[in-house]
């Protein structure tokens, strides 16, 4: 992780949300850079600000990362990740495409020079069987098939994955 993204958000809890936005056995993912030392893919997302509803903050992210609006559906899990510096407390919804071309946002936390977001696409849920385990967001590992992933209920608690180079 980098030091301005360590700076960003690390050495504190964060409240995050995330959004599953599935259409047509196809899932919305985000391409960060910087977070490891490989690439990473995770639904869009991120921190709720002071003052901000869970619904408000995720409509918000999507369209800094994804730059599509969003209707916050149903709650579904929460999840738990512990990764010094990073410690985040992640709320998950389904999440309904309204308007809006996909596009390769930004995290305004960060300068321009740091930017995490490198790709935004839609994935086949049936391709993600087929990644590395640790290039995806530890929530995939808790179902037997990506398609599954709207199917989670409770609280999980995320190690973090291995890579076995």
């Amino acid at each position: 992780m980098n030091s301005e993204v360590a700076r960003a958000f690390g050495g504190r809890l964060r409240v995050r949300v995330c959004g599953l936005l599935v259409e047509h056995d196809q899932i919305l993912l985000v391409n960060h850079h910087g977070l490891y030392h490989h690439s990473f893919w995770a639904p869009p997302g991120g921190g709720i600000q002071t003052s901000e509803t869970a619904q408000q903050a995720l409509v918000r992210e999507f369209a800094e990362e994804t730059g599509i609006q969003v209707h916050v559906r149903d709650f579904l899990f929460g999840c738990e990740l512990i990764r010094a510096p990073v410690h985040a407390i992640e709320l998950f919804f389904r999440v309904e495409h309204q308007a809006g071309a996909v596009r390769v946002g930004w995290d305004p936390e960060l300068s321009m020079s740091e930017q995490l977001i490198r790709e935004v696409k839609w994935v086949p849920l049936a391709e993600l069987e087929h990644w590395a385990p640790h290039t995806l967001h530890g929530i995939f590992a808790q179902v037997k098939k990506p398609a599954q992933i709207l199917d989670l209920r409770g609280y999980f608690g995320l190690l973090p994955v291995v890579q076995n180079d």
